[in-house]
Order: C-alpha cells, then sequence, then structure tokens
C-alpha cells in the first residue's frame, strides 16, 4: 500500500462511522481528507487544530487512512478572538483550497500566523496578510500599487475593485471604492497608516466574496456574536 509521511495541521474532523473520524489535514501537499481510526484513542486527542502533527497516510484514492500520527511541536494554544480567527483562517482553507494542490509557502504562511496568534499579535493585520497570501496562491491576486490598466496608483485617486481583474480607477465618489493612498498604504503592508487596516478589511472580502459562492462562513457569525455579547 502506498503510503505518504508529512507535516501537517487539522483543519476539521468529524465522527465516521462507529469510532472513527474523517479528518481534513493541511499539508505542504495541499489539503488532505483521511479517515482516523480509533479517533477516540490517543491519535484522536491529537487530531484537534492547531498542533503541529507528523503523519503518514495510506491509500492511492482521494480518500486517504492515517497510518501513523504524533504531535511535532508545541500546540499553538488559542482562546477567545485568537481561537475564533484560527478556525475561520481553517474554515477559509477548507471552502476555497482545492484538494491536493500542494501550496508549501502557504503552509508555512499558516504555521507562522498561528505562532503569531498564539503569542497575541495584533490580530487584524494577521488575518489581512493571510488572506493576501491565500487569495495570491489560489491564481486570485491582484496589484495594490497599480490599476487594471497599469497605471500607478494616485494617492488622491478613488479605486473599485474588480476581483476578476484588479482596481478599477472611478470618477467620482460612490459607495464602496476605496481611496488611493489607503491602497498605497496596504501596498507597502503600513498598517499604521489611518484607514489602511479598514480598508483592508473591506478590501479582503471583496475579494474573497466571489470564491465563497454565497454560503455565509460559520467562524465569522461566531466572531462576530463573540465581540457583540455583552461582557460581565
Amino acid at each position: 500500500m502506498h503510503a505518504s509521511a508529512s507535516a501537517a495541521f487539522v483543519l476539521h474532523s468529524r465522527a465516521y462511522k462507529e469510532s472513527s473520524a474523517l479528518v481534513d489535514f493541511l499539508t505542504p501537499q495541499g489539503r488532505l481528507r483521511a479517515v482516523l481510526r480509533n479517533a477516540r484513542g490517543k491519535s484522536g486527542s491529537l487530531a484537534r487544530p492547531f498542533i503541529p502533527l507528523d503523519i503518514e497516510l495510506r491509500g492511492r484514492g482521494e480518500l486517504k487512512t492515517v497510518g501513523h500520527l504524533e504531535s511535532a511541536g508545541i500546540p499553538n494554544l488559542l482562546a477567545g478572538e485568537m481561537l475564533f480567527s484560527g478556525l475561520y483562517l481553517n474554515e477559509l482553507l477548507i471552502r476555497l483550497l482545492p484538494a491536493e494542490d500542494p501550496h508549501p509557502g502557504l503552509f508555512e504562511h499558516y504555521a507562522l500566523t498561528l505562532q503569531a496568534l498564539a503569542i497575541g499579535r495584533p490580530l487584524e493585520p494577521l488575518l489581512r496578510a493571510f488572506e493576501w497570501r491565500l487569495l495570491g496562491e489560489l491564481g486570485y491576486g491582484f496589484a495594490l500599487d497599480t490599476d487594471l490598466h497599469g497605471q500607478a496608483v494616485a494617492v488622491d485617486g478613488l479605486y473599485r475593485l474588480q476581483p476578476d481583474a484588479g482596481l478599477e480607477p472611478v470618477g467620482q465618489l460612490q459607495p464602496g471604492l476605496f481611496h488611493g493612498a489607503d491602497l498605497l498604504a496596504l501596498a507597502a503592508a503600513d498598517w499604521a497608516a489611518p484607514g489602511a487596516l479598514a480598508a483592508a478589511k473591506r478590501l479582503m472580502r471583496q475579494a474573497l466574496a466571489p470564491h465563497l459562492g454565497g454560503r455565509p462562513l460559520v467562524s465569522r457569525e461566531l466572531f462576530m456574536n463573540l465581540k457583540e455579547s455583552p461582557r460581565d
């Protein structure tokens, strides 16, 4: 039987048959789905999100079997907003990343993002940077400092996003537009610039929406409920 070893993180798992689990893994070789047998045992305790793993998968079909699974590092302990942010990244990957499509650079970026979340780095820049990397890896990226005609973005210009083409210059103010100054700040990853974080959040939502197929993200709704819930 064909077997392959890899670094991995669990994106999602659910009960499967009597005592097994169906697990989606992120690996440098892409998103892989496999059956974990005896999921209530020691292996099942490791089959949770945000734990660096070494796994061995067996089988040649799309649905493989976990032959071996062990911890490969310190778990990324996430709580509160950081936990929901990690679940959001996982849901994006499950929804958008094709199965068995290798993205080793994205895997490394994901691992570093989890580490940054675990130590409490500022949340919004981490999420926006990951969304941007994911779009680029999937071939949906676009320039932030030039428009779709190849002209440099003007500091005082106004632009709308055409998700399949890029930034389109617009002559007058309309809802949903982006200021050139904010776009140039994003191009330089200048998160301290006034308006940069808010613009980045709107831009990434507009860029991701066509690829999510109109279905809401469960993790985003949970995150919003967390932020809106009254504090003791």
